[in-house]
């Protein structure tokens, strides 16, 4: 069951991978130089259903079985009419040789033209149906024009040729490229007098230029030589008298001369004089100069000297209070921040040292059940040794070389000698004001007046 499955799942893959290659199979592209014309079902046209679908450059989609296509070739023909026998407007006539190009057309609607009449054929049979229309049409503009303005205006027939011809090619879809009309000839050998007349004419026209070119040389010479010869005698009158008064205006112009020479001399020894007097008060008026400048550069300098040196010595003092001051405060700066750290330091120990007594003395009355003054008997107790050693201590260095006692007795019978060890004993401190000092209370079984104490014994002493 599962290997059915799987080939039909093969199967399935593969026709829709042969139904894609297929379709894009038939999407086409369309050459610069050819015509895609698409036929069959290619939808409504302007003016009701059209035939075919033609495109000029890009790409189209071919609907299978319903849509065909094929190409058209644009490639130019050339044509070569050898027109024999055209009969022109004056009843004569004459052959007119002419190279005709012509192709496909790319504008619209001339394209659809040539798919409906052009599709299928060769080049060859294009080339006929081409021929035939253009023999036509040219033996029609040549019906409509004399010989002569055939000839001469060669422009105008190539113009009608190709307006005539162009209108019935587009009927077939083609368009005219070019068209080159050869050397016209004719039978009767009209067209050659008309040019052994003009070349005649022409002639005659050459020799009459050059008789009238040839008298009007002759007329000019003499004219010329007549006027050469009126201008030389004026000339020569002319030259004398231009010699005479030239040489009057030579005169004159040396006369002038000297005399401007003398003036110009006196002016020049003047001006050097002058020139000389203004040369030396300018020597003068630089030296001056000179020499003023001179002491205020000097100037310039002294001053510089002493009033630089005192700006340098006046910065080098500043410069160095400055720096004393700076380094003063910097060290007071530095002893500051130590003096900060060391406190800190010591507030962060005796902080320490607190929290550790309070946290211990919580841990002693948690000890004593959370009674206080249980807590208390504990600490006592732990500080009872070294309060008696306290006590000794006030007494160990009281040195008693010898007692001497005459012991009288008391009023009372009691022996002296006891009295006076009572009293000593008296004068330390009892345990009782110790702790009252301290904001304490003794507890009981420590609490033994020195009044209380019992007698010693007689003779104990």
């Amino acid at each position: 069951m599962g290997i059915e499955v799987l080939f039909l799942i093969l199967a399935f893959i593969g026709l829709i991978f042969a139904l894609g290659i297929f379709f894009l199979s038939r999407f086409r592209r369309c050459p610069p130089d050819h015509i895609l014309v698409i036929y069959g079902n290619v939808g409504p046209g302007k003016d009701g259903r059209r035939s075919s679908r033609c495109l000029h450059g890009g790409a189209a989609f071919v609907v299978p079985v319903v849509q065909e296509y094929q190409y058209l070739d644009l490639t130019p023909i050339t044509l070569d009419i050898d027109l024999v026998g055209a009969l022109s407007q004056q009843n004569i006539r004459i052959d007119v040789p002419s190279t005709f190009t012509v192709g496909i057309s790319t504008e619209q609607g001339v394209m659809e033209n040539a798919a409906e009449r052009l599709l299928g054929l060769k080049r060859d049979e294009v080339r006929r149906v081409a021929e035939d229309i253009i023999f036509g049409q040219t033996r029609v503009v040549v019906a409509t024009m004399d010989i002569e303005e055939i000839i001469s205006n060669r422009d105008k027939f190539v113009d009608k040729i190709t307006n005539g011809v162009e209108v019935e090619l587009k009927k077939i879809g083609l368009r005219l490229i070019n068209v080159n009309v050869k050397d016209i000839k004719d039978e009767s050998g009209y067209i050659e007098s008309l040019g052994r007349e003009a070349a005649s004419r022409a002639v005659n026209e050459a020799k009459k230029s050059v008789a009238e070119n040839n008298r009007d040389g002759e007329i000019g010479k003499a004219e010329a030589e007549r006027e050469q010869r009126v201008k030389v005698a004026a000339a020569n009158a002319t030259a004398v008298e231009g010699e005479n008064t030239a040489r009057v205006t030579v005169a004159n112009s040396d006369a002038l001369r000297r005399e401007r020479e003398a003036e110009a001399t006196r002016r020049g020894n003047a001006a050097e004089k002058v020139q000389a007097a203004k040369a030396l008060e300018e020597a003068y008026q630089a030296e001056q100069v000179a020499e003023t400048r001179r002491a205020e550069r000097e100037r310039a300098t002294q001053q510089a000297d002493i009033i630089v040196a005192a700006e340098i010595a006046k910065q080098r003092v500043e410069i160095d209070a400055e720096a004393v001051a700076e380094r003063t405060r910097r060290e007071a700066q530095g002893a500051a921040d130590a003096l900060y750290a060391k406190l800190e330091a010591q507030a962060r120990g005796q902080r320490e040292l607190l929290v550790k007594q309070a946290e211990g003395l919580t841990a002693i009355v948690q000890s004593a059940g959370g009674n206080p003054t249980q807590a208390a008997m504990l600490m006592i107790t732990e500080k009872l040794p070294e309060l008696v050693t306290t006590q000794v201590e006030a007494v160990k260095n009281l040195k008693i070389d010898k007692v001497t006692v005459w012991d009288s007795g008391a009023a009372d019978g009691t022996p002296t000698t006891a009295r006076f060890l009572s009293g000593m004993l008296q004068s330390l401190p009892p345990l009782q004001n110790l702790f009252e000092m301290a904001g304490m209370t003794l507890p009981s079984a420590l609490d033994v007046r020195a009044d209380e104490a019992p007698d010693a014994p007689e003779g104990q002493a």
